[in-house]
């Protein structure tokens, strides 16, 4: 008898240890959750250096807030997704499918973000661009779940278009990769440019990442416009500044680009890029505190100074960190995180934006000129730009 009562006691100490277990409050259930975030961008081939400087930034806003974001902690999943959008899907949909991220952050070429940004809309994943400037994503694809860190390829474009103008140049050619970054940019330039009275007299386009130039070199100095516009980025950066250098075109005919061309790149131009003007939303003399203490933790952090894509990476992270904020602990609910994002304002390295209703920065665009190793602020192109994002129906 004794026994029994003993077993029933036992039994029902344990009843109450599972009753008082569900009654714990959800935050306190949820303290060791974990957000899984699923990197997919470009490790080797022309774009690495700017996806290992995402990839820096991201986890440098991520160890600054001890490891977690939001009270999560963060899990990565990597993939090389080599800038080739033939396979741009299928790792996508490993990530989503096999590896289960809560979050996509991808990628640099536009291409392959087009094609995450599929993926990301079929299966309702949070999608972060942390580089990647197809009108496209905040355009016509645009989507609830898809969020822009950096800019789209008009922007900066769009503010060249009308510093070119402003200096007096009339006739311009431009050169660029033949996909869709590229012919966007050059768009975006050309429709500022034209509607300040100037005429982009030929567009020069070559396959990316076909890096031979001397055919356009020699055809832009027989056709001797007032001025070059381009879009080239990384590897090919380097080589179109140092080929357009050395041909002799630099001391008669201006050349401008969008600031990719000299982001991350200076070092290896060995002094070909001196002097040249980019529009971009980052320079490296910005003087808010936030800059100042994002390049000195990153310098610790990395031994070298950061670039626009680090920043672009260290912003996504603050944007996934405002989105998890809002849960207070609570379960992974990604509704709730898109609609605390959407209302966010980043305090970013450079300089504060907020988003758009298409989920794109609304942010200054500078001027900046290359001085030794470094891209001064020139001045501010164009105040809180926003892109129109045309064809987005949200």
């Amino acid at each position: 008898m004794r026994e029994a009562r003993k077993t029933r006691r036992t039994m029902m100490q344990l009843t109450l240890g599972v009753i008082a277990g569900a009654l714990v409050p959800l935050g306190a259930a949820q303290a060791a959750e974990k957000i899984k975030v699923g990197l997919m961008l470009p490790y080797t081939g022309t774009y690495a250096s700017l996806g290992t400087a995402i990839t820096n930034g991201f986890k440098q806003y991520v160890q600054e807030q001890g490891g977690k974001l939001g009270g999560y902690e963060v899990e990565y999943s990597v993939v090389d997704d080599e800038s080739d959008p033939s396979k741009a899907t299928e790792n996508a949909s490993k990530l989503v499918k096999r590896d289960n991220v809560d979050v996509l952050v991808g990628t640099v070429h536009s291409g392959v973000a087009l094609a995450m940004a599929k993926v990301a809309r079929d299966t309702k994943t949070l999608l972060i661009i942390p580089n990647a400037g197809a009108d496209e994503l905040t355009g016509p694809l645009c989507a609830p779940n898809v969020f822009r860190s950096s800019f789209s390829a008009w922007q900066p474009a769009y503010a060249m278009g009308k510093i070119v103008a402003e200096r007096g140049h009339k006739n311009v050619v431009t050169v660029t990769w033949k996909y869709s970054f590229g012919e966007q940019s050059v768009a975006g330039f050309k429709e500022a440019f034209e509607k300040a009275g100037g005429k982009v007299a030929k567009e020069l386009y070559l396959p990316f990442p076909n890096v031979e130039f001397q055919p356009f070199l020699t055809e832009i100095a027989s056709l001797k416009p007032d001025a070059v516009f381009v879009f080239f980025a990384g590897g090919g950066a380097v080589k179109f500044v140092k080929d357009y250098d050395a041909a002799g075109l630099k001391r008669t005919i201006p050349l401008y680009g969008s600031g990719f061309l000299t982001d991350g790149t200076i070092d290896a131009m060995g002094g070909s890029g001196e002097g040249l003007l980019t529009t971009l939303h980052y320079a490296d003399n910005l003087t808010n505190p936030k800059d100042q203490a994002f390049r000195k933790g990153y310098a610790v952090a990395y031994k070298m100074q950061p670039d626009v894509y680090a920043v672009q990476g260290y912003d996504a992270a603050q944007m996934l960190k405002t989105g998890l904020d809002a849960l207070k602990g609570a379960k992974f609910d990604k509704d709730a995180v898109i609609k605390a994002m959407e209302t966010a304002k980043i305090d970013s390295p450079r300089g504060a934006f907020t988003l758009s209703k298409a989920h794109n920065p609304v942010q200054d665009i500078y001027l900046r000129k290359v001085e030794g190793r470094d891209n001064k602020l020139v001045g501010v192109a164009e105040k809180a730009l926003a892109d129109p994002a045309r064809g987005c129906r949200m």
